[in-house]
């Protein structure tokens, strides 16, 4: 299925999880793509496995790191689609309990690095009339305990991600979102344990029971490649939920 064939996309975070299977997928469906992680061994290992066309590392909290990164990227493919805002972190603590140094770090990575990167790579789109991608969260549509922090983060890249369909729609660039459930990652992995403890249920019965399995980076990935395609020419604004269900639910 041909439906990237040419587009030359950056995926910030791609390094692992689901922007390498993003990165991937997008290879395997025609287009170039420039790996981006703030771990450069990953990002080298991912680029190795995946075949992609280069690397461009940066840390998306460091604004001129992200400038370089993509004019890097941009030199490598000759110009640009589409950006995939993947890059991430997540903490888990009772909000209120959270250290305001921690509180600070998360939005600095989750909603400043997806800011500054729209930013740096707007006026290459703009050329193209491509499109942006950003990876948000069902966390970003309803509030869990022990995320509070991470449920906002994800909230404003939603609304960033509104915002800014509407303002760059006449220069004819798309922007949208994904928002998945829990997902087969290691962040996920990570959030277990304090999940059990708090729920006191095995999370793999809450996973079964809320959505009916976990996710994989993949199905994910299928959803940003929609998206960043033309087959979604006319689509703008959007946030995509994929959660098995989870969010519909009400008991």
């Amino acid at each position: 299925m041909p439906e990237l064939d040419g587009k030359r996309v950056f995926v910030t975070g791609s390094g692992a999880g689901i922007g390498k299977a993003i990165a991937a997928l997008f290879t395997q469906r025609g287009a170039r793509v420039v790996v981006s992680d703030l771990n450069a061994d990953s990002a080298k290992q991912s680029a190795a496995e995946i075949g992609a066309a280069g690397v461009a590392n940066c840390d998306v909290t460091d604004e001129s790191q992200v400038q370089a990164a993509v004019a890097q990227a941009v030199e490598q493919l000759g110009g640009l689609d589409v950006l995939v805002n993947n890059a991430g972190i997540e903490v888990s603590s009772p909000l209120l309990q959270q250290s305001t140094e921690s509180f600070d770090k998360i939005f600095a990575v989750n909603v400043r690095g997806t800011f500054v990167t729209m930013k740096a790579a707007t006026p290459h789109l703009m050329e193209s009339k491509g499109n942006i991608v950003n990876i948000s969260s069902i966390a970003g549509v309803g509030g869990s305990p022990l995320l509070g922090s991470y449920c906002a983060t994800k909230a404003a890249v939603i609304q960033l991600t509104r915002v800014a369909a509407v303002e760059m729609r006449a220069a004819g660039i798309r922007v949208n979102a994904v928002c998945p459930g829990f997902a087969d990652t290691a962040m996920v992995d990570r959030l277990v344990p304090d999940f059990e403890a708090a729920t006191q249920v095995p999370f793999a019965d809450l996973v079964a029971q809320k959505q009916g399995r976990l996710g994989t980076p993949e199905d994910i990935a299928e959803v940003a490649a929609f998206l960043a395609s033309d087959r979604a020419s006319w689509v703008t604004g959007s946030h995509y939920v994929l959660d098995g269900g989870l969010s519909a639910s009400l008991v």
